[in-house]
C-alpha cells in the first residue's frame, strides 16, 4: 500500500505527514496520517476526527485509540487522522482560515481555498484506499450532542453497521451536498458519522462511548486483536426517523430543565428564558413526545437560537 508517496509493508505501522500550506508566519504544519497494516488481508477503515477543528471529543477518541494500540489490527489496515483540521485545531476555531467549513467544500480543489485545497487531498490520497469510515464529531458552539450516529436513510449496511456500534441513538440524517460524508459515499465508502459532546470540550462518557462503539465495529470485521475486550450494550439503541429544533421565541438567559438524553411528553416544560431585569420568565414547552438528543448549554441565548433538538417519529 502506497500513500501520499510512502509505502507501508503488511505488519507496518507509519506516520505519514500531510503537508499542503504553512502558517503565515512561515512555520511549517503537518497533519499525522496514522497507517497501521496488519499481515492478513482485511478491509481498510479509517478514523477521522478534527474536520470541525474546535469538536474536541472526537480527536479524544481517535488519540484514545491510537494509544492502545487498537489501531494496530489483526487483519486489514486502520487509518488514523486524529485531526484533520489543524489550523482550527490551534485557532479553537470550527473553520479554517479563510472562513470556510471543510465539511461543505467536498470533494475540493487543488487550486481552490485553503479547505478547499485539504479536501481535494483527502480525496485523492486518501479516500482511494478506503472501504469502510467513522468520522468523529461533537455539537457546534455550546450545544451538546447526546452519543449518536447519522447515516443516510435507506441503506441496509450502513443499519447493519450503527447497530453494531451501538450508540444510545441512531439518526437518520440525508447526506448534506459537500460534505465529507457525501464524498464518501459518492466513492462507495460505508462512513457512520458519530455525533457526541460539545464543542471546546471533552466530555469522558462520550470519549468511552465513541471508543467502545470502535471496538465492536472492528471486531465485526474481525479487526479487533484478541487482547481488547469487547463489551455487550445492555441498553437498547433508539432509531430516529424524524426530529426537529425548538428555537428560542425571545432573547435572554437560558435556564435548563431537562438532561440530555431524556425523554419528554408534549407540552413538557423543558427550560425558561428569563430577562436580566426579573420582569419576564417565559418557559419552553415541548411541541411533541419525543428524545432530547441535543442541548444548548449556553447561559444566553437570542431570539431563534436553536435549543433543543428533540426526536419526532421513532422506528
Amino acid at each position: 500500500m502506497t500513500i501520499l508517496d510512502e509505502t507501508i509493508l503488511p505488519g507496518e505501522t507509519k506516520t505519514l505527514n500531510l503537508e499542503i500550506a504553512r502558517l503565515h508566519t512561515a512555520t511549517k504544519l503537518k497533519i499525522p496520517v496514522i497507517v497501521s497494516r496488519a499481515k492478513l488481508d482485511g478491509p481498510t477503515v479509517l478514523l477521522s476526527a478534527g474536520l470541525h477543528g474546535d469538536e474536541l471529543n472526537g480527536v479524544d477518541i481517535v488519540r484514545q485509540i491510537v494509544h492502545s494500540e487498537m489501531n494496530v489490527p489483526k487483519r486489514g489496515t486502520i487509518i488514523c487522522i486524529p485531526v484533520i483540521n489543524i489550523f482550527g485545531f490551534i485557532n479553537k476555531t470550527r473553520e479554517f482560515p479563510d472562513g470556510r467549513d471543510m465539511n461543505r467544500v467536498f470533494p475540493g480543489s487543488k487550486t481552490g481555498s485553503l479547505a478547499g485545497r485539504f479536501a481535494h487531498y483527502l480525496v485523492t490520497y486518501i479516500l482511494p484506499h478506503v472501504d469502510y469510515a467513522i468520522d468523529f464529531h461533537a455539537g457546534g458552539a455550546s450545544r451538546f450532542n447526546a452519543p449518536q450516529i447519522r447515516i443516510a436513510p435507506e441503506s441496509q449496511e450502513l443499519e447493519e453497521l450503527a447497530s453494531i456500534f451501538h450508540p444510545p441513538f441512531l439518526l437518520y440524517s440525508a447526506q448534506i451536498s459537500g460534505s465529507f460524508r457525501s464524498a464518501c459515499a459518492k466513492k462507495g465508502i460505508k462512513m457512520l458519522l458519530f455525533e457526541g459532546g460539545k464543542s471546546l470540550d471533552i466530555n469522558s462518557t462520550v470519549s468511552d462511548m465513541g471508543v467502545e462503539g470502535t471496538k465492536r465495529f472492528l471486531h465485526s470485521f474481525d479487526m479487533l486483536r484478541d487482547k481488547f475486550k469487547v463489551e455487550t450494550p445492555t441498553e437498547e439503541m433508539t432509531v430516529i426517523t424524524n426530529s426537529l429544533w425548538v428555537r428560542a421565541r425571545q432573547s435572554g438567559l437560558l435556564h435548563d430543565q431537562v438532561k440530555i438524553g431524556a425523554y419528554v411528553e408534549k407540552g413538557q416544560v423543558l427550560a425558561e428564558i428569563s430577562d436580566p431585569y426579573g420582569k419576564e420568565n417565559v418557559a419552553i414547552k415541548a411541541p411533541n413526545a419525543g428524545y432530547v438528543i441535543n442541548v444548548n448549554d449556553a447561559p444566553i441565548v437570542y431570539q431563534g437560537d436553536a435549543v433543543f433538538h428533540i426526536s419526532k417519529t421513532i422506528k
